[in-house]
């Protein structure tokens, strides 16, 4: 990867619909070898899809909660039931495991707190779940979906 190609992530990255036309001018080539580029950049893995950044306010997801879990237990099974049944939630927009006193971190997005509690609870049945700690997001200070490149 040379600089042309770390722009043309750059440039991508903070406008996914700019044209070809466009990404050219900017990096002073053509479009064909643009194109070229990122068809290669995408075959490579370095741009795994495109997205559109929507609006959490808009559709009505008001509370961003970090959600800090501990499980009971770490072996397979029920590492892989909790990873598993995470994944199946659609308020969860993050889940990473982590280093510390607890085992992962969660990203939870809801529309009010009768939601998130809802949503708590159904966390909470998880027979595998030790421990739940919450934060609540006051207000979003920086929220950068570009990677530093």
């Amino acid at each position: 990867m040379n600089n042309v190609d770390k722009e043309l992530l750059y440039l991508i990255q903070r406008d996914s619909r700019i044209t070809t036309a466009e990404l050219a001018d900017k990096v002073g080539l053509s479009p064909s070898p643009v194109a070229r580029r990122i068809r290669l950049l995408e075959d490579q893995g370095f741009i795994e899809g495109y997205r559109a950044h929507l609006s959490k306010s808009k559709l009505g997801l008001n509370i961003t909660t970090f959600v800090h879990v501990r499980l009971k237990e770490h072996q397979d099974a029920p590492v892989t039931a909790f990873e598993s049944a995470v994944s199946d939630m659609a308020a969860v927009v993050s889940c990473h495991t982590v280093s510390g006193a607890f085992d992962y971190l969660l990203q939870v997005l809801t529309a009010d707190l009768v939601a998130y509690e809802q949503w708590v609870r159904e966390l909470q049945r998880l027979p595998m779940v030790s421990q739940v700690d919450s934060s609540f997001a006051i207000r979003e200070v920086k929220n950068q979906q570009a990677l530093p490149i």
